[in-house]
This record gives structure tokens, sequence and C-alpha cells, in this order.
């Protein structure tokens, strides 16, 4: 959970933590793991700057809602993103007892198909990253993954990033014009390209409607698109089960088509449409939206 201390952001998770998740899950099981869940959690909820940034969320999701229910959703949340964090240890480790079922996988046969043309997958801070992606073995395809250099060295080595064995190659945006060249050489080699879109952090952002107010989203992703003349999949993930996912690919948003004289109308309104997908997805499901920040106060990255 990243939460700031002197104006610098940093991300819960130690070693001794996740060693005594990990060792508790192969003592116990998952099961066992969760449970323990329950007791840790209460801590966030001293957290006071942790609890200032993340109701604001709350307060959007479950208007109706008084005062004690909202702090019980907010302990309810920590729990949740607690168990998809044990889930995606798991599936580092090898375990497979965890099923995914696929969400419009169909709509992607003609992307599929052509193995000359790549396309780009827009991802959120939703379910577990980890599993939706084990679900991409299925695409058969080579996956690129842009994204800031990790800066929780316990985390990093937990899920083996940028490591050979890891499935998924990385492209840090830290590097030369912020791997665009990467991204766009691996799109033209048929490759899938994965980008996180619901936090601006330093990059360029535009401004669009999310649960009732304005927030900024990145918008490299649809600039990528753009250039490399490809679709966007929103690629979202949600646990429906204890030992079950969904990862949903129905969302095809098709490459923005810039119009002399129009600026980036195009690019803001394919942001637009990704902000309302992610907004139906946070209504069905509202525990399993994991951005501990009041983005609605946030000025984000520039323009």
């Amino acid at each position: 959970m990243p939460v700031r201390r002197n104006g610098v952001e940093r991300k819960r998770g130690n070693r001794l933590g996740i060693w005594f998740f990990q060792t508790a899950a192969r003592l116990t099981g998952l099961k066992g793991a969760y449970g323990l869940l329950y007791i840790v959690c209460t801590y966030y909820l001293l957290d006071l700057p942790l609890v200032r940034e993340t109701l604001p969320y709350i307060r959007r999701r479950f208007p109706t809602h008084g005062p004690l229910r909202r702090l019980f959703d907010l302990y309810l949340l920590f729990v949740s993103q607690g168990k998809c964090l044990l889930d995606r240890f798991a599936i580092s480790a090898g375990y497979d007892g965890i099923g995914v079922d696929i969400v419009g996988y169909d709509r992607l046969g003609e992307l599929l198909t052509d193995d000359n043309r790549g396309f780009i997958l827009l991802t959120a801070h939703v379910g577990s990253w980890q599993v939706a992606m084990s679900s991409l073995d299925r695409f058969d395809r080579d996956v690129y993954a842009m994204m800031r250099p990790e800066d929780n060295a316990a985390v990093r080595e937990a899920l083996e990033l940028g490591t050979d064995s890891e499935r998924i190659r990385v492209i840090l945006t830290s590097g030369a014009l912020g791997g665009v060249v990467e991204a766009l050489q691996a799109l033209e080699s048929g490759a899938l390209v994965t980008i996180m879109g619901d936090r601006p952090y330093d990059f360029p952002s535009v401004g669009v409607q999310f649960l009732g107010g304005e927030v900024r989203f990145p918008h490299g992703a649809f600039t990528l698109a753009a250039a490399a003349r490809c679709p966007v999949v929103v690629l979202l993930s949600a646990k429906v089960a204890a030992y079950r996912y969904v990862v949903d690919v129905s969302n095809i948003i098709p490459p923005p088509e810039k119009v002399r004289g129009r600026g980036n109308e195009a690019i803001t309104a394919a942001v637009q449409r990704y902000a309302r997908i992610l907004q139906e997805y946070v209504e069905t499901y509202p525990l399993q939206w994991f951005v501990f920040r009041d983005i609605w106060k946030e000025r984000g990255g520039k323009s």
C-alpha cells in the first residue's frame, strides 16, 4: 500500500512481513494466511495518513454509508488487497490451485490471428496483476510490461520482476524516451505491451471524469496506440471466489484518430472511455481497486 512520508511516496511491505505470510501460506495453506489478514489489517486503520488518502474513494463509491460503515469498508478494502497479494505470491511460487476464467477472449480472435500485429493491454491497480498476467499464456505472444523501477526490494524479489525466470519482460519507463522506442519495436514484432492506466505519477496526463469528479489519468497508452496504429485492450481482473479470478478483456478501444486542428481531443476521448470502463468495474467490484490516494485532489502529471 503506497503512503507518503514527508512528501515522498513509499510502499508498505518488507522482507520479514512477506516471509511471514509466505511461511503461513506454506504451513496453513492460502486459507489460513487469509485469516491472518483480518488481524493484521486492523493496523492499517491506525495509519491516519493512509486512511485520509483512501477515504475519498470510499465516500464516492459508498455515498450512502455513514462514517463507521465507511471505516469498515476501508478495512475490507485492506483485507481484499492482502488476499490478492497473497494470491500473487502464490502464483509466482508456482501454485496452480487458483482458477482463472477469461471473459471476452473470443473478441480478440482477429487480433490474435495476425502474428505480425501487436496490441496494448491497458491495466489498472485492480484485482491481482500477477494472476491476470498468468492468463496471458493462452495468447501465445511475447509480453512486455512498461513500468517504473520497482522501489520496494522485498516485493521485487518476491515477484522476480525483471529476472530471466519471469515470463513477462520489463520495459523501464526511466530509460531513454520513457521506453517508447522499445515498446514500438515490441508492437511491430507482434508482441503485447502492458501499461497501467489509472495513476499519472509524473507522466503526461489529461483530465477526465471518474466517480463524479475530475481526475488525471495518463494518456501514454493511447499516444503509443496512435503511433503504432494498434488497438488498446482493457485488461481487468477480479477475485470472485476464494480460489478463482475473472480476467476481462472484452473492452477494445481502437487507436485514436488525430484530426488536424483539434489537438489531442481524440486522445482525451479515448482516456475518458477507459475511465468509464474502469468506473463500471469499481461499481461491480468496489473492494478491488487498490489506489490508496486521493486522486481527485492530485494534479498528476503534465498535460
